[in-house]
């Protein structure tokens, strides 16, 4: 058994790498997980939410026009926001945990859209639910993000970029997406090398089935047992959903949920 253990040390290498890299994994995120707890998130009082005052109020209004119209349309709820801080998170994590506090989209289909801003860091997130990342694709999201909004910014037209953006995300879903997604086809050439290729992508979904299962194994539910909740950074990261929304003033979320979709940026 000895022999056959050794016989491929390539094997051997790329387990014990694996390991460290599942340590390093879980090393980094407890301590996000922790600061994520103490996040302090602005009310829902509607689909525009501009806490940085970045928007005026005729823009507010030009935007929650088309953001009623798109919900009562297609059941899609897309909100804006505009927050004064991270609060020392990164964009990715902060933007997917106000998406599920807010529960943002339908329950039954998790068709939110969130588009938060974050001036004092100069970030920029498009955050999809699930029921919607075949439409509003990762690649979409950074193009709606690196052509509409970012260059505005950049010019000190905040209103400009945020319409803009908006517009073309509400595109992007009442558009047939046949008409742009493409799947390319992708092969391995070399069999011999496709563990150690396919090694970072077996460790994150290791990290996400593990959490997957202490969260109750299921999207749409909630929490179970007395496991810490732990925030992924990047797109496709986050584990679990939240259920059932909040309420502030008349208006509120319907329970969806978002796995970490979309897109970020700067400027």
């Amino acid at each position: 058994m000895t022999a056959a253990a050794n016989s491929d040390p390539s094997i051997s290498q790329s387990m014990r790498l694996w390991l460290a890299m599942s340590l390093w994994l879980f090393l980094v995120l407890a301590p996000a997980a922790l600061r994520a707890e103490d996040l302090v998130f602005p009310a829902l009082t509607g689909h525009i939410v501009d806490q940085a005052n970045l928007l005026p109020a005729g823009v507010k209004q030009t935007l929650d026009t088309k953001l009623v119209n798109l919900e009562e349309k297609s059941g899609i709820q897309f909100v804006v926001a505009t927050v004064d801080s991270l609060q020392g998170q990164e964009i990715e994590p902060y933007a997917n945990e106000l998406f599920r506090h807010w529960a943002l989209g339908e329950k039954t289909k998790n068709n939110g859209v969130l588009l938060l801003v974050a001036p004092k860091e100069k970030k920029i997130r498009i955050e999809v639910g699930y029921g919607l990342e075949g439409t509003l694709t990762d690649a979409l999201s950074k193009i709606v993000i690196i052509n509409a909004i970012a260059p505005r910014f950049k010019a000190g037209d905040f209103a400009g970029g945020i319409t803009r953006g908006v517009d073309d995300v509400i595109t992007i879903l009442t558009t047939d997406s046949s008409e742009w997604t493409k799947k390319p086809h992708v092969r391995a050439d070399n069999p011999g090398n496709t563990f150690d290729a396919i090694l970072p992508f077996l460790i994150v979904a290791l990290v996400i089935f593990i959490i997957w299962r202490s969260q109750g194994g299921g999207r749409g539910g909630g929490r179970r047992g007395g496991g810490p909740f732990i925030i992924l950074p990047g797109p496709g990261w986050s584990s679990g959903g939240s259920s059932g929304g909040g309420d502030w003033g008349g208006f509120s979320g319907g329970g969806g949920s978002s796995g970490g979709g979309g897109a970020s940026g700067d400027w």
